[in-house]
């Protein structure tokens, strides 16, 4: 057999053929781009910040010097008097910003539209301080013409002069982008070629032994797919990866047989357990006793009596059947356990009081069929029927974090803290059927039921205290149907 590292190194180096000359390629290119990028961006800028000084500047500055001049008095109601300081500044100060990194030429083009700025600046100062002295006008009218206008002018002039200047530099550096595009795409031709034939050669190589690997593996594994686990792959002669990929599949294949049989037995015991119930719920006695009942009320003339213990009887076993479902809504479970406890309090009105409390808000809910009644039942049969006087039974529920949770309440004689432990320990070990208690069988088949449809994190947990009453307590998740 190949040892392990055999198909590691392998692996390795197609991994390094077809990656580290895409690496330096990649690198190269984006260090290249990067730095043309930055060349291209500067010079762009360069231009397009000069370029809004060369558009309406001159107007902007010669229309404001002009009200001035000829209507110093009113000049600050019809323009904005400090535009051209503001325009100057902000002008020589983007200037003198390009001016950093610039070439010695770009420079002495900026330093002279400073100067230029500076001198003109100057003479807008003399026209703004004698703009309101008598007999100034024609001075300022002059100055006006011969000093601003011609000064925008030829700032406007070597503006555009410093924008032509870049824009040549930016045909220059286009010429030398085109250049270097070309250098690097007749080197990455050249490593893509070379780096293509090398992952040809050693993906080939690579294939060539892990193609009849997989291939069995994938026959196994439509074999498997198919319901058959009894198949198993043979790759004892590949490398030891597919080896081990080999037996870990017979594995899984092996533990899914397992798994698929446990779960076809619980199948089979959960529906014997829930035919066990449904027979428990048709109990003969439960039901002759009840008839008894309503014949007793019918021949006393208690026709009002009778409809009531025929409707709940009904409703009882309607929902004890619910046509095969195994889930059912909240609501229907409340009104099988109402229907229920109707019927008991006909026979036991001397000793049973009953309380239902489930909020409307949990009626959409699904739970699991017959998970309440049993308990009810337990509750009174284990529990008021053992106490003297009067008992009450609590059928109460709430919804808690994602969770719907029943608590049933009575205050029957209870359990011993030795009784309590032994249910307890019935339910947890699965072992109340057959325990000679028939509250045994109820309590464990709703746990295991509970368990089996729901999962090992929900169940009932039960509190007593002998003398006092018994609560049980029922967790489920919060599902609709």
């Amino acid at each position: 057999m190949i040892a392990k590292s055999s198909l590691d190194k392998r692996i390795k180096i197609l991994l390094g053929v077809c990656f580290v000359p895409f690496t330096i390629v990649t690198v190269y290119l984006l260090c290249m781009i990067y730095l043309l990028t930055q060349r291209y961006d500067t010079v762009v800028n360069n231009i397009t910040r000069a370029n809004t000084y060369s558009i309406s500047f001159k107007e902007d500055i010669d229309y404001a010097m002009y009200v001035i001049a000829v209507n110093s008095e009113r000049a600050a109601e019809l323009v904005d008097t400090e535009l051209p300081h503001r325009l100057i500044t902000e002008a020589r100060d983007v200037f003198r910003g390009l001016q950093e990194g610039a070439d010695d030429d770009a420079q002495n083009r900026l330093a002279r539209i400073i100067k230029s700025l500076d001198t003109l600046e100057e003479r807008v100062e003399e026209i703004e301080r004698d703009a309101n002295v008598s007999g100034m006008y024609e001075t300022n009218m002059e100055r006006l013409d011969l000093n601003i206008r011609i000064l925008t002018e030829l700032i406007q002039e070597q503006i555009q002069g410093y924008i032509y200047y870049e824009a040549e530099n930016l045909a220059v550096l286009r010429e030398g982008i085109r250049a270097d595009v070309a250098s690097i795409l007749r080197v990455s031709i050249v490593i893509c070629a070379v780096t293509i034939l090398g992952a040809l050669f050693w993906g080939r190589k690579i294939a060539v032994r892990l193609t009849n690997s997989i291939r069995q593996l994938r026959t196994v594994t439509r074999e498997a797919g198919h319901g058959d686990f009894t198949v198993r792959a043979r790759l004892e002669d590949s490398d030891e990866e597919l080896a081990e990929l080999g037996e870990g599949f017979n594995q899984m294949v092996e533990r899914i047989g397992n798994l698929v049989e446990d779960i076809r037995v619980e199948q089979l015991n959960l529906r014997a357990m829930e035919q066990k119930l449904l027979q428990a719920q048709i109990n003969p006695h439960f039901l002759y006793n009840t008839l008894d009942t309503i014949v007793w009320l019918a021949e006393a003339g208690q026709n009002d009596q009778v409809v009531m213990m025929v409707t709940a009887l009904s409703d009882f076993f309607r929902t004890t059947l619910s046509k095969g479902r195994d889930y059912i809504t909240v609501e229907e479970e409340e009104s099988h356990i109402r229907s229920y406890l109707q019927i008991q309090q006909f026979r036991y009105q001397d000793i049973l009081e009953y309380e239902i409390d489930i909020p409307r808000q949990m009626y959409p809910y699904q739970i699991l069929k017959l998970t309440l009644q049993p308990l009810v039942e337990n509750a009174l049969y284990h529990g008021i029927k053992n106490k003297r006087g009067m008992g009450r039974i609590r059928v109460s529920g709430s919804l808690e974090n994602g969770r719907l949770v029943f608590l049933v309440q009575d205050n029957g004689q209870g359990m011993t803290e030795e009784r309590l432990r032994q249910v307890r320990k019935a339910m947890d070990e699965g072992e109340g059927e057959g325990s000679g208690d028939p509250s045994g069988f109820g309590l464990f088949n709703v746990v295991q039921r509970i368990r089996l449809n729901y999962g090992p994190e929900y169940g009932i947990r039960i509190a007593s205290a002998y003398g006092e009453g018994t609560e049980v307590k029922v967790e489920i998740p919060a599902k609709n149907i």
